[in-house]
């Protein structure tokens, strides 16, 4: 296999990896909000901030270091309108996610901490939080599928 082959390979793995982690976490934490259980909020919480430490952080350092490698070795340029749109949906994506990063630790320490006390409801404060929380996310995982569209069909 050549060097583009297993960076394309590796770029792909990593963005379906950051998608699929993205989405399946902020799937189980809607549905854990919706239903009030400051046990499941205080559980899903906490495993969403470890997965996106563990698969959503490298995979956010892989993507762009592959995708430049792979422009270099191809011979692509910024100018090229797809990969420009490609790399601004990249952007604006992360700029939703860090703070998105930020609520969801908020979230899960006051979910922790009220149910190790024994409370029945989160505070005020968490709602809050999870609002920004959803209104961050729809539009960064719209952005990335944006960019899943651009790298596959390469508009010209």
């Amino acid at each position: 296999m050549n060097l583009y082959a297993f960076l394309k390979t590796l770029h792909v793995l990593s963005a379906t990896l950051m998608v699929g982690t993205g989405f399946g976490t902020a799937f189980y934490l809607f549905w854990a909000n919706r239903s009030r259980s400051v046990a499941a909020q205080a559980v899903v919480a906490t495993w969403v901030v470890k997965a996106d430490l563990w698969f959503t952080l490298p995979t956010v350092v892989v993507q762009p270091v592959t995708g430049a490698w792979m422009m270099l070795l191809s011979g692509w340029t910024l100018d090229m309108m797809w990969i420009y749109a490609a790399i601004a949906l990249y952007c604006l994506a992360g700029a939703c996610w860090l703070p998105v990063v930020w609520l969801q630790l908020q979230m899960r320490n006051l979910a922790c901490i009220a149910y190790h006390a024994g409370e029945s409801e989160l505070p005020a404060i968490y709602r809050t939080y999870q609002k920004y929380w959803e209104r961050l996310g729809y539009p960064a995982f719209v952005a990335m599928l944006a960019v899943y569209f651009l790298m596959v069909m390469k508009p010209m």
